[in-house]
């Protein structure tokens, strides 16, 4: 293979998104590599509703983005926010009109910054891309399948499943992470990849250096748990929150990021009432390690449901990287043979939480040591460089 030195990224999410994934860490672990990326912002996966303000707001931001077109934001990261038609995506028209619009819009890019077809790779997220690009015109084709979308709420399930099989047999190398999505993507691509997420082990070990609360936590008593993330009933149960919260007077639940978009959740109006529950809303990525390293346990309080089946929650090696003991309910990933689960990890089912949580409470905080150790090979690095090696083979 050519040496690849630009990268196409066609995310779900856009750049500046309050919670970084997948796609922002593989962009700026490409980037110093010296891989030149552009990183072109969601196409919209479901159609906006035009009686969501929240959606409309959505629409007038991605046009005036738009309109300012390709721009830097990180050396040899350019971020691209496509003018698409967000409705009627199945009508050839339509295709035909967004095709148009984002070739011409990566076509100039690339022109003005030399980015040529080949020594270029596509790295999707999704499978709209056959939508949009001749993808046979660069150098290689790359699925990151890091979610069962077709599980997400307003998503057209059928017409995204057939897209993405068509995409999963066109691609050259296809990276999952998580067994079931690997499942289902091998039959479909025999060059699949199961690389379960990872972590930026230098930015969360910084909590080791913070030896003093920050000052919305300092009325906080200890022990806390935590849970940090959106707060979405998607994903998280809140009831089984409430009832560790009514049952355990004495821990402090502390609860970091912001309510889902639009969610309307009657349990979460509960949790805000109960003492001993605390929420702190949405912390930047730069201050997570410092609220995290004042924790004593990690909660992964998930639903279990089609989404959660495929999701290896990115939080699980940031909360060990910040030396905190974890409690998780059993979702399919901790059921591959390579996942060893030590004893500051506790992997239970919903009616053994609270007593995995008063067994993690028992057992000495963990040194940084001890997290360096267990997290070793999964960090953005490693997974990267093992990807790239792959993809050159």
């Amino acid at each position: 293979m050519k040496e690849i030195k630009n990268c196409i990224l066609l995310s779900t999410a856009d750049w500046d998104a309050p919670y970084w994934t997948n796609k922002q860490h593989t962009t700026k672990h490409l980037a110093q590599r010296d891989i030149r990326v552009l990183y072109i912002e969601s196409v919209g996966l479901r159609a906006p509703k035009l009686n969501s303000s929240i959606d409309l707001a959505r629409i007038w931001r991605r046009l005036l983005r738009g309109l300012k077109g390709a721009h830097e934001v990180e050396k040899n990261i350019w971020i691209l926010s496509p003018l698409v038609i967000p409705f009627k995506h199945h009508w050839t028209i339509i295709k035909k009109i967004n095709r148009w619009w984002l070739n011409k819009s990566i076509q100039n890019f690339c022109k003005h910054k030399n980015f040529q077809n080949l020594n270029t790779i596509l790295w999707t997220y999704h499978p709209y891309v056959l939508d949009y690009l001749n993808c046979k015109n660069y150098l290689s084709l790359v699925y990151h399948c890091v979610d069962d979308l077709s599980a997400v709420p307003g998503i057209d399930k059928d017409a995204f499943v057939t897209k993405e099989k068509e995409l999963l047999t066109e691609a050259n190398i296809v990276f999952t992470t998580s067994k079931k999505l690997y499942e289902k993507c091998s039959v479909i691509n025999k060059n699949t990849y199961d690389f379960p997420n990872v972590v930026d082990w230098e930015h969360f070990s910084n909590s080791f250096n913070f030896l003093l609360d920050p000052y919305d936590l300092t009325n906080i008593e200890r022990p806390r748990l935590v849970y940090a993330g959106v707060l979405t009933d998607l994903k998280v149960d809140f009831q089984l929150l409430i009832e560790v919260a009514l049952e355990e007077p004495s821990w402090s639940i502390v609860l970091i990021g912001d309510e889902r978009e639009g969610q309307i959740n009657n349990q979460l109006s509960i949790l805000r009432e109960i003492k001993n529950v605390y929420f702190l809303g949405y912390k930047s990525y730069k201050e997570l390690p410092r609220y995290l390293g004042r924790m004593d346990v990690g909660l992964l309080p998930s639903l279990i449901n089609t989404y959660t089946d495929s999701m290896f929650p990115m939080k699980f090696y940031e909360y060990i990287s910040c030396g905190l003991k974890v409690v998780s309910i059993n979702l399919k990933f901790t059921e591959t043979e390579d996942f060893l689960i030590p004893q500051f990890i506790s992997v239970v089912k919903k009616e053994q939480f609270k007593d995995a949580i008063r067994h993690q409470l028992n057992i000495p905080k963990l040194t940084k040591t001890e997290c360096s150790e267990f997290v070793r090979e999964n960090t953005w690095e490693r997974r990267l460089e093992k990807m790239l090696n792959l993809l050159k083979a």
